[in-house]
């Protein structure tokens, strides 16, 4: 009889979470996650030693890197003073972060509503919109994802949610995008009349202006495809909101705290929103924490009347200081300008990569806030795989990620999309090191193009 195979500490932690824990957004057989160990910097290690470089930041929310040691000691103090308490209370750290995101928020932008994530705060924002106009519906963007609960997932137009299709919350719109790389109404931005804007425009007064509550927009276009929006499309969609008295809520989930170097992405288009909904970046994904940020005009419509928003772990202490240290990092090491400068470095060096790689159709890039668009024809930008394919069309992408993988990144590929979104402190050679690992993969779908 032969003997039993003896499983190493990697497999049996590889094989209780795959026996015991459901995955997101998979198949739940056939699938090979990482035996992360630990992580240091822009690097992750599994229990064979092996170095994956992070070119994604975890789910592009890891922006200060990993392990930094300062967070963790201002978790410790905090949880060692208090862990826990009712979001009727107060703690130091609730109101030195919410004194700080006022300082850094564009315009009147001054009071936090403190939520667990970013489709926490998706749905407050949704939520008080509807309190403080009195109207209901909630205009937003296909291509934009905005969380997995059930009125974020409504709000975005991301084909995961379609599987629940006839359980979407009611009163969402979408319209079109400003993808001018596959300009939906076949135009060129150098000469367009921005049909995108007028379309907006269209869609609320056949809806009714009266009962347009807001326009949801992403600060900067993310998992969707980083698609750019014109340079003058989000000041004319403001211009609509202050029109029809409709508030402007922008999504900084992804795009917030230095993703794009900006604190926020709203003020490289000179724009002021309503609401500013975020996550992620707030604390480094080192403990989940969300924030609704509200105009001062907002938040004194409550003074007298009722608020009826309400979480149970709101302006958690653990997490307020959590934030509050990670604030302190971006700007005592300067992170913010360094997210600006490897962009445009990273920008640089993938012009150059498309000399020698015609998969490439388009990139795009805020920051470090970036994805490749591969095509099989530059001329026809047929996608090298179509949008939203199914397992079975992903064959070269699967090829693309599998080969990153094999070679030491951990990286994010979607449909026809490899992404570049490294943490923000990431150096130039560690750039190079990951850009070098994406120029191997590419010639993979190179042997696609026709």
């Amino acid at each position: 009889m032969p003997e039993a195979k003896t499983l190493s500490h990697a497999q049996e932690i590889i094989q209780d979470n795959l026996d015991y824990t459901l995955f997101s957004w998979s198949k739940q057989k056939g699938i090979s996650p990482i035996a992360v160990k630990y992580a240091a910097g822009v690097y992750l290690y599994d229990y064979d030693d092996k170095r994956y470089l992070d070119f994604s930041s975890g789910l592009i929310n890891v922006n200060i890197g990993h392990g930094h040691p300062r967070v963790t000691a201002a978790v410790m103090k905090q949880m060692q003073e208090v862990s826990y308490v009712t979001p009727g209370c107060v703690t130091e750290a609730r109101g030195q972060l919410g004194r700080k995101l006022a300082a850094i928020t564009p315009g009147n932008l001054q009071k936090t509503l403190f939520t667990v994530c970013g489709a926490s705060a998706i749905e407050n924002a949704v939520k008080l919109a509807r309190l403080y106009t009195g109207r209901h519906k909630i205009i937003a963007r296909y291509r934009a994802f905005h969380g997995a609960s059930y009125a974020s997932m409504t709000a975005g137009g991301d084909p995961r949610k379609l599987p629940h299709d006839a359980q979407q919350a009611p009163n969402f719109v979408h319209v079109e995008d400003p993808y001018c790389y596959r300009c939906p109404f076949g135009k060129e931005i150098t000469s367009c009349n921005r049909e995108c804007v007028s379309h907006v425009e269209r869609v609320i007064q056949f809806e009714g202006p009266e009962n347009v509550a807001a326009i949801l927009m992403e600060g900067e276009s993310g998992s969707s495809g980083c698609i750019k929006y014109p340079p003058d499309y989000l000041q004319k969609i403001r211009a609509i909101c202050d029109k029809y008295g409709i508030l402007l809520i922008m999504d900084e989930v992804m795009s917030g705290f230095g993703r794009t170097g900006k604190w926020f992405a709203s003020e490289l288009h000179g724009v002021v929103p309503d609401m500013i909904a975020t996550a992620k970046g707030i604390t480094a994904g080192y403990i989940p924490l969300g924030a609704l940020i509200v105009s001062d005009t907002i938040a004194a419509h409550f003074d007298d009347k009722t608020l009826w928003l309400g979480l149970t772990y709101s302006a958690h202490p653990v997490a307020c200081a959590a934030g509050v240290e990670v604030l302190k990092i971006y700007e005592d090491e300067h992170l913010i300008e360094n997210a600006a400068d490897m962009g445009m470095y990273i920008e640089r060096e993938v012009e150059a990569m498309k000399l020698h790689h015609p998969c490439i159709g388009d990139f795009r890039n805020t920051g470090l806030l970036g994805c490749i668009e591969l095509v099989k024809n530059r001329e026809t930008k047929e996608p090298m795989v179509p949008f939203n394919a199914r397992p079975e069309e992903m064959a070269v992408m699967n090829r693309v990620a599998a080969r990153l993988k094999q070679l030491g990144m951990y990286a994010f590929v979607r449909w026809n999309y490899v992404f570049i979104a490294p943490p923000l402190s990431i150096t130039r050679t560690q750039v190079d090191e990951g850009l070098a690992m994406i120029d191997d993969a590419l010639s993979i779908a190179d042997e696609y193009v026709t």
